[in-house]
């Protein structure tokens, strides 16, 4: 019986529910509670249902892109050049358990149709590499919120965009929040010497030069070869026209001998003596020939050796030219902390691993980018981007002492795009042959990093566009490389 009773009174409370009267209700409280709502949650539920920055291009004349800072928090890029930011978009970065992992970057290879290996040749479009194990930014579907493996989607028409502005090099900041480069001037910040390409242009012209000249000796020495043949080749004919009319003169002599008649023997007479002026001929043209060959003859040596020479004098004027070019290249430094070490590369080559003065070791000094933006009347104009704050950006180059002789080694041909990264951290095991400098935070999830293992067993990509704007070109098989600093690594 009370099973009964409570059957009954379940299905008139199922009733109820369902009357229009209580349907009414329920839909007003429910409205309530939406009108309710703190803006925070309006906001967070806006969010997640994949409301996202807007796109924008900066109205004024944009010049090349110097950076891209991608904020993790607020999911969007912006992209700057020397006078500002010029491009801002929406991104996706890595969904939980697989983020974006946030640090100082750079773009070390594009591919404008490149397809993962990882995920079923799933399409990356206009991509650029940051790591090479795997993380680019690339164009992509946008839900509103994180979702990628750990890659930067970015929308497709922006990231078109991006990619035929960008050059290999530029860096790119991921950070935690939302932070922008700010001016910025201090002592030691690289300023060049004035004339500091000067000696480069001087070099390039004498290196031009000196391919002329390597020019016009191999010239001296194809027309001298080609003179010498000439010359031998007629000697060789005469020689034989001689030797004909040596065989013709001794068969006139036997003629002689052995004529029976009086008329028989005037005739040999008459041909013997054609014979001898046609050797007396062709010996003094022989004679002649072998005298004005000589010289061509004897000048073949020489034109070799004044080949061999312009071509060692072009060598080392071109080497010495390109030195000097690649001198006047950006610079990148990186400081760290965390190893008391200064590191120098340029286009992507090591250049200076040396100790490293840091005040107060024990105290963290934060990660801050500081990059030559443009030229001035009196150096280089710098900024700063900070986006792990441990000191101030001042403090901290007030806390580095760099060699003196890496100073003068750097500082007087740094130039636009050069840089400075001084950080808590060491660099990471991304950096190797063919990056920049690449250091991530330890202290932000880096999941996007951990999930992509480094094994024997990887290979790169497709790689369909070769960028040699900083003189590398990626090869295929990197799994056997083994980084300057310690770790190997090989290919996703």
């Amino acid at each position: 019986m009370e099973r009964m009773t409570f059957h009954f009174t379940k299905a008139r409370r199922i009733e109820a529910l369902r009357s229009p009267s209580f349907l009414t209700i329920a839909r007003a409280a429910a409205l309530a509670v939406l009108i309710a709502a703190p803006p925070a949650d309006a906001a967070s539920r806006a969010h997640r249902h994949g409301e996202q920055t807007a796109e924008a291009s900066a109205s004024r004349a944009a010049g090349p892109p110097l950076m891209a800072i991608v904020s993790l928090g607020s999911q969007h890029v912006t992209i700057y050049d020397a006078d500002g930011w010029i491009m801002r978009g929406p991104v996706s970065s890595g969904q939980k358990g697989r983020e974006t992992p946030a640090g100082v970057f750079s773009v070390i290879q594009k591919d404008a149709d490149h397809h993962s290996n990882l995920y079923d040749d799933a399409s990356m479009p206009h991509m650029e590499r940051i790591t090479w194990s795997g993380i680019a930014l690339h164009g992509g579907p946008l839900p509103g919120h994180a979702a990628s493996h750990g890659c930067v989607r970015m929308p497709y028409g922006f990231a078109a965009d991006l990619f035929g502005r960008t050059k290999l090099g530029m860096r790119v900041i991921i950070a935690p929040h939302d932070v922008e480069p700010v001016d910025i001037s201090h002592p030691a910040l690289f300023q060049p010497k004035p004339d500091a390409g000067a000696h480069a242009a001087l070099l390039a012209t004498e290196a031009a030069d000196a391919a002329k000249k390597a020019d016009a000796a191999r010239l001296a020495a194809v027309t001298a070869q080609r003179e010498a043949s000439a010359a031998t080749a007629q000697i060789r004919k005469l020689n034989i026209l001689k030797a004909r009319a040596d065989a013709q003169l001794a068969a006139t002599d036997r003629a002689i001998d052995s004529a029976k008649s009086d008329e028989a023997k005037q005739k040999a007479e008459d041909a013997k003596q054609k014979a001898v002026a046609r050797v007396a001929e062709l010996q003094a043209q022989l004679e002649a020939a072998n005298a004005t060959a000589q010289p061509k003859l004897d000048a073949v040596g020489p034109a070799r050796d004044a080949v061999a020479a312009a071509e060692s004098a072009r060598s080392a004027a071109a080497k010495a030219a390109r030195d000097a070019a690649r001198a006047l290249d950006p610079v990148s430094v990186f400081i760290s902390r965390k190893t008391q070490r200064l590191y120098v590369r340029r286009g992507f080559e090591p250049v200076v691993d040396v100790p490293v003065t840091i005040q107060n070791p024990e105290q963290p000094i934060g990660t801050h980018v500081f990059t030559a933006m443009a030229k001035t009347e009196t150096g280089l104009r710098w900024s700063v981007v900070t986006i792990n704050p441990g000191a101030d950006a001042k403090s901290a180059l007030d806390r580095i002492t760099v060699p003196q002789d890496v100073l003068d080694r750097i500082g007087p041909t740094a130039s636009v795009r050069s840089s400075i990264v001084i950080s808590d951290e060491a660099l990471s095991p991304e950096t190797g042959k063919g990056t920049e400098f690449v250091a991530v935070l330890s202290n932000e999830p880096q999941g996007g990093l951990a999930m992509r293992k480094r094994s024997s067993e990887t290979r790169y990509a497709r790689q369909r566009d070769v960028y040699p704007e900083f003189g590398y070109a990626p090869q295929r098989d990197r799994s056997s490389w083994r980084s300057p600093y310690g770790s190997q690594f090989s290919t996703w």
